[in-house]
């Protein structure tokens, strides 16, 4: 977009600049394997500025297989980005949604119990407690 400046994500970029107004970046969020991932950042690396969120915590994507701390699912980082641009409104209806689509997941995985622990500390038991409560219905057969 004209008068933005190119953002490709990647753990391995530069550190995301302070004080940057939402409306002057677009980003890239390359989304893949963790080996996919860094060749398509040598793809696709010269279309802009490589930049390195400061994300921290655990991942919240419970249906890798693999937690290894410090690596996030692609929407996670987008999370991450929303929250640093201040856009803070849009980060928190994102998270929301994220969330649900864990939980959905585990649950339709027949994963119950650990739907259940992921349940303990998401947002949506106060957020959608009309929708989590469909979910757990009993479903005839």
């Amino acid at each position: 977009m004209p008068g933005r400046e190119l953002w490709i994500l990647h753990p391995a970029g530069e550190a995301m600049p302070q004080g940057v107004a939402a409306d002057a970046v677009q980003a890239v969020l390359i989304d893949g394997s963790w080996s996919e991932v860094g060749d398509m950042r040598r793809a696709v690396g010269s279309w802009g500025r490589v930049v390195s969120l400061p994300m921290s915590g655990e991942s919240r994507y419970w249906l890798r297989a693999q937690q290894d701390g410090g690596r996030f699912s692609t929407v996670e980082a987008l999370l991450f980005l929303l929250g640093a641009l201040g856009l803070t409104r849009e980060q928190a209806e994102l998270q929301i949604q994220f969330e649900l689509h864990v939980y959905a997941g585990l649950r339709a995985r027949g994963r119950k119990a650990v739907a259940e622990e992921f349940l303990a500390t998401s947002p949506i038991r106060t957020a959608r407690p009309e929708l989590l409560a469909g979910l757990q219905m009993r479903r005839p057969r």
